[in-house]
């Protein structure tokens, strides 16, 4: 009988605290066979990237593994001295996270850091490694791997230093790879990209993997066999297209059934204004922003040759008030940059935005009146968020800056209805952002752009960083926030059934340039532009799982 690569067995993990002790896992067992890639589901919360930490030994004190076994290749390693653990990642078990700037080090190449590691677990040569460091990124999709090897990770798009990240994790051939969210902060096309590439190399070079995700799409592309999670137990176990078409268990059919499907559903949002529509609430005409590269640098001391990047080029389109447009494309098409000039954060180059009639970049009488206006949510809400602050104070900042509330106490009045109407208790008003879940965190950001009382709120990849049932519960308080304010939003996501389910209007963009815009129902019933159609092709649908 062919012997596991990872054996999980009753494993527990445990955080003591002053009177208490929090089980983050508890009692969970699966194996993973030779080539085998098997996902690990389950909400914020539910124990995966724990378990996937106890396995790689990078657990944070004061959380320890208080029960059962962890054994790769039948060698028990969770009870190994933290040496020996070392020395097993990047050897024997490599890793890949879901940032990758994490995992690299901005300071140094990306060909000095493959050839690092491979020296360091491997008896070859300086250049013996530089050349296998140049194959694997040619063999994780790196174009001119030969000559991209001496640059930086922020010389590379976030698809492409996902890529480095595989190469880095394979580099050693490791029996076992833990990969916790690799795709969830990459568009869908690069997502498409990066399972094949994973699949491919894994295949190639023998490893089992372990995907720790909340994306049953990725899940549902990738996956052999699947493991699902919930406060810190497995749930159900069983191959994917099982448990995807038949799962047994209450938790698994609600976490199947929160996923948003590119489908059209019944109801369907009635067609949206067509672009410039001079009766519409939000009006984007011909913006341009363009960047100059190169010039000497900051300083300018060393005068060159400057290049001008055009980043949005001439992008229209309109909003009718109360109603939602999707703005949709790849990393590097030109979304968040338009974002942040339609919120006024970046000066266009050229072109107007108008909010109700009301130019957002029109100085003089009115400016701050017309920017409480709009409001904005970014992806990432703990870093949108002070970390220093408690929520009340964040979510009362811009109210005393825009002189809404008179004094203290009615600006905690207003805190507290706020977090009602995002569904949270007003007492964690004394709290920190670190003290919430991603979900509950997010509600904050959502309740402090609410505070300023606007009627334009732009969503920057509101619910890419959120599991299923949690981004199911966001997009559910949005739209009824929508509905009791008349709220006007401007969606931008890489998750393309979160925009058919959000928008009643579509934009797409590449590189700079809107290649389509109009109705939610036309751009995705019958798409005119090759480059929406990929988009669309790329999108994982677990309905195609047998």
């Amino acid at each position: 009988m062919t012997e596991p690569v990872l054996s999980i067995k009753d494993l527990v993990v445990e955080f003591p605290f002053r009177d208490d002790v929090f089980r983050a896992v508890d009692g969970v067992s699966f194996d993973i066979m030779p080539g085998e890639v098997v996902g690990v589901v389950g909400e914020s919360g539910a124990g995966k990237s724990m378990t996937g930490s106890a396995v790689i030994g990078l657990i944070d004190r004061p959380g320890h593994i208080a029960g059962g076994e962890i054994r790769l290749k039948g060698e028990r390693i969770d009870n190994l001295p933290e040496a020996a653990r070392a020395k097993l990642r990047g050897k024997r078990i490599g890793m890949v996270f879901q940032d990758p700037l994490t995992s690299l080090n901005p300071l140094y190449t990306v060909g000095d850091q493959l050839v690092e590691t491979i020296r360091t677990h491997l008896p070859v040569s300086e250049a013996e490694a530089r050349q296998k460091a140049i194959d694997l990124l040619a063999e994780a999709g790196i174009p001119k791997a030969a000559e991209r090897i001496d640059s930086y990770p922020h010389q590379f798009s976030g698809g492409m230093r996902q890529r480095v990240v595989i190469a880095l994790a394979i580099a050693a051939g490791p029996e076992l790879i833990v990969a916790d969210e690799p795709t969830s902060a990459l568009d869908v096309s690069v997502q498409a990209q990066i399972i094949k590439v994973l699949k491919k190399l894994c295949t190639n070079h023998g490893a089992a993997v372990m995907l720790i995700t909340h994306d049953m799409g990725v899940i549902a592309q990738t996956a052999d066999r699947m493991v699902v999670m919930h406060q810190g137990k497995v749930v159900e176990t069983g191959t994917v297209g099982d448990i995807i078409r038949r799962p047994r268990e209450p938790y698994t059919i609600k976490l199947i059934n929160s996923i948003p499907t590119i489908e059209r559903k019944d109801g369907a949002a009635t067609p949206a204004p067509a672009a410039n529509d001079d009766g519409a609430y939000v009006q984007v005409k011909k913006l341009v922003k363009d960047y100059e590269i190169g010039g000497g640098g900051f300083l300018k001391l060393m005068p060159g040759k400057v290049e001008v990047f055009r980043a949005v080029n001439e992008v229209s389109f309109s909003i009718e008030k109360g109603k939602t447009f999707g703005l949709v494309g790849e990393s590097g098409s030109g979304k968040s940059t338009c974002a942040k000039m339609i919120v006024g954060l970046v000066r266009p180059t050229s072109g107007q935005i108008t909010v109700d009639g009301h130019d957002i970049w029109a100085s003089g009488a009115g400016h701050q009146e017309r920017r409480k206006r709009v409001q904005m949510i970014f992806q990432d809400p703990y870093a949108s968020l002070n970390p220093r602050w408690r929520v009340a104070d964040i979510i009362a900042e811009p109210m005393r800056t825009l002189g809404i509330a008179r004094n203290r106490g009615e600006v905690d009045d207003r805190v507290a209805e706020l977090l009602r109407r995002v569904r949270l208790d007003p007492v964690v008003m004394r709290k920190f952002p670190h003290e919430f879940s991603g979900g509950q965190r997010q509600r904050v950001a959502i309740a402090r752009a609410l505070s300023s009382q606007p009627e334009f709120i732009v969503c920057d990849e509101p619910t890419s960083a959120l599991d299923v049932s949690v981004q199911a519960q966001v997009l559910d308080l949005m739209s009824e926030l929508q509905a009791e304010f008349g709220l006007t939003y401007l969606l931008i996501s890489h998750n393309l059934a979160v925009v058919r389910q959000m928008s009643s209007s579509v934009g797409v963009l590449h590189n700079g340039v809107l290649v389509e815009n109009g109705p939610t129902d036309a751009i995705f019933d019958n798409p005119q532009a090759d480059y929406t159609r990929m988009l669309l092709d790329a999108v994982p649908d677990i309905s195609k799982v047998a």
